[in-house]
């Protein structure tokens, strides 16, 4: 069931536009497990950390979406001027809330709804590889002193980029 609703943005051509690494093609791709299930490189970084991970692990490890914080629900009713309101259901432990934003882009509206809820989560790194049906979102965050690597998987690139925000903010207040 997809919880994800929006209407299209330009910005959304802007993130499609960005395809991050090329794709794999050398023997030691065989180590990424990214690169072993869909053909594409990990970002650098995270395929050091992440070499010679079997997927279930990989995935576990960086797309945690069954944590302390989930994501319910989420919609985006197009504004004037470039703004869009986003809405969203997200449970943190046990309590269900639901939040709006104004904002410019999905990321900023979620960002600021985390950051009502006492989340915090800073993105240092974006990387997006669109596989056809398939869109993966990799993210490098931080929150204090903690910072980690995140996978997002979803039908569009907003969905996958939510889902990395979820995994980010699980992992950082893993915690809660």
């Amino acid at each position: 069931m997809n919880a994800f609703t929006s209407i299209s943005s330009p910005a959304d051509a802007r993130f499609r536009a960005y395809s991050g690494c090329a794709p794999a093609s050398d023997p030691a791709g065989s180590l990424d497990p990214f690169a072993a299930r869909y053909g594409r490189k990990l970002p650098l970084a995270l395929r050091a950390e992440a070499a010679g991970m079997a997927w279930s692990d990989f995935s576990a490890t960086y797309a945690p979406q069954h944590g302390p914080v989930r994501l319910g629900g989420w919609s985006a009713t197009a504004l004037a001027a470039g703004r869009n309101c986003y809405e969203a259901t997200v449970a943190v432990g046990d309590t269900i809330h639901t939040a709006s934003e104004i904002a410019s882009g999905p990321v900023a509206g979620m960002t600021a709804m985390m950051h009502d809820l006492g989340l915090q989560l800073e993105i240092l790194s974006f990387h997006r590889h669109d596989l056809g049906g398939t869109h993966t979102t990799f993210i490098l965050c931080e929150a204090g002193e903690r910072r980690a690597w995140a996978m997002g998987l979803g039908a569009t690139g907003t969905e996958s980029t939510l889902r990395a925000m979820i995994a980010g903010v699980n992992r950082m207040h893993s915690d809660r």
